[in-house]
């Protein structure tokens, strides 16, 4: 048994000894979360170091996709100027049908490129549902799948991966010519190159045999009606070849803004993990202080 003089001073002790296990416990909470917020750190920076290098080969690839647009324009052009004067228009009637070729690619990381011809394509199924649909991409492949599986007949992978050239536009309008159905109007969609910052999903049509040699002014151009397949498929090429060079470059354009704005933004959280840890180190050596000071005190008490 205890006296009564000793049992005040062994619930002192009691209590002492009991004390630093629970700032123990706090101690080892608080260097946890300082290695879980170093970990954050240590993951954004990586992070930001990718977004960085996407960014710079992004810049790179932007340069020669913008000249390979240049000169695809040149065959575009040069193919509308000649209908426009021709004044050709799509054929009409009720047992007619239209396809749509879009032109996307296989790469993501580049904001919503892909979405937006996939939303003009599903605007233009709505007028007409049994429109068949021709994909160039894997990306559109996916998202229109989901909705409009049925509409569509072809699709090409590989797209996007270097820049594009007329042999690759030439192989695809071979392909697309080769289908069994006689379409009266073939609607190239594809994202418009407007700036450095900004496209839009815009469409180009590419005439049918029967509308080319149904044009009011066809006659000037003295073509022979034996040629006229072969003028319907380099027509389409030459399309094909404007659509795909400028969709590279949008891509090219709108995925080196989307590695800067995530860059800014692993900036911005860096700064903020960073302030995150300082006071969290601030706060546990502030509580170690503490205990020193107090473990001193009741030392010297």
């Amino acid at each position: 048994m205890l006296s009564r003089a000793a049992r005040p001073a062994l619930r002192a002790s009691v209590a002492a000894a009991a004390r630093p296990a629970t700032l123990n416990t706090t101690n080892a909470a608080n260097y946890a979360t300082l290695r879980e917020i170093e970990g954050r750190l240590k993951s954004i920076r990586n992070i930001e170091k990718i977004t960085k290098t996407m960014k710079i080969v992004a810049s790179t690839k932007l340069t020669r996709a913008q000249r390979a647009m240049a000169e695809s324009r040149t065959y575009g052009q040069t193919s509308n100027t000649v209908f426009e004067q021709a004044e050709t228009k799509p054929v009409e009637g009720e047992s007619k049908k239209t396809l749509i070729v879009v032109c996307s690619s296989d790469k993501g990381l580049c904001g919503g490129i892909h979405s937006g011809m996939s939303r003009k394509t599903r605007k233009i199924l709505l007028e007409k549902p049994d429109t068949d649909i021709v994909i160039l991409g894997e990306k559109c492949k996916a998202q229109l799948g989901r909705s409009n599986g049925k509409n569509i007949i072809l699709s090409f992978a590989g797209i996007g991966k270097d820049v594009p050239t007329f042999a690759n536009a030439q192989a695809i309008a071979d392909q697309i010519s080769l289908l069994p159905t006689d379409y009266a109007s073939i609607q190239i969609i594809y994202n418009k190159f407007i700036n450095a910052t900004s496209y839009e999903p815009v469409e180009i049509e590419a005439f049918s045999e029967e509308a080319i040699a149904n044009s009011p002014n066809f006659a000037a151009f003295e073509i022979d009606d034996e040629v006229l397949a072969n003028l319907r498929e380099y027509a389409l090429a030459n399309s094909l070849y404007w659509a795909l060079a400028e969709g590279h470059a949008c891509e090219q354009s709108a995925r080196r803004n989307a590695m800067d704005n995530a860059s800014k933004n692993a900036g911005d959280m860096i700064t903020k993990f960073q302030i995150l840890f300082n006071r969290t180190r601030q706060a546990v050596i502030t509580g170690e202080l503490v205990e020193i000071i107090t473990g001193a005190a009741a030392s010297e008490g």
